[in-house]
C-alpha cells in the first residue's frame, strides 16, 4: 500500500472584502434568494472566495452568505470588517508637549 506523499504548500484561498459596485447587484439579488432573505440595502461590503461573491453585510448589520458553500469564516471576516476604525488623513497626536515645536531646527542653528 502506497501513501501519497503530502503536499508542499497548503492550500490557500483567494480572499477579497470590498464594497458593493453597482453591478454586483444581481450577484447579490441572487444570494439572497439563496439564502432565503430580502435583499440588502444601503452601503454593502462583500466577501469573495476565489472571484465568486459568497457573504455580504449591509452597514446595518444583516448579512446573507451561500447557505451551500462553507462561509462562517466570511461572515466573521466581514463582522470584523464593520468594526474596524475608518483610517483618517491625519494619524493622531497621542501625547503633545506644550514646549515642542512642530519645525525642527538643526542642532547646531539653536541659539
Amino acid at each position: 500500500m502506497t501513501r501519497s506523499a503530502p503536499s508542499s504548500s497548503p492550500r490557500t484561498d483567494s480572499v477579497v472584502i470590498r464594497p458593493a459596485y453597482p453591478d454586483d447587484a444581481a450577484a447579490l439579488e441572487r444570494l439572497a434568494r439563496l439564502d432565503s432573505r430580502r435583499p440588502l440595502s444601503g452601503a454593502i461590503t462583500i466577501a469573495e472566495r476565489d472571484g465568486l461573491l459568497l457573504a455580504a453585510r449591509a452597514a446595518d448589520g444583516r448579512t446573507i452568505a451561500d447557505p451551500f458553500a462553507p462561509t462562517a469564516d466570511l461572515v466573521a471576516l466581514l463582522r470584523v470588517h464593520a468594526v474596524k476604525p475608518a483610517r483618517t488623513r491625519r494619524p493622531q497626536v497621542i501625547l503633545r508637549r506644550p514646549w515642542a515645536t512642530t519645525r525642527r531646527q538643526p542642532a547646531l542653528a539653536r541659539g
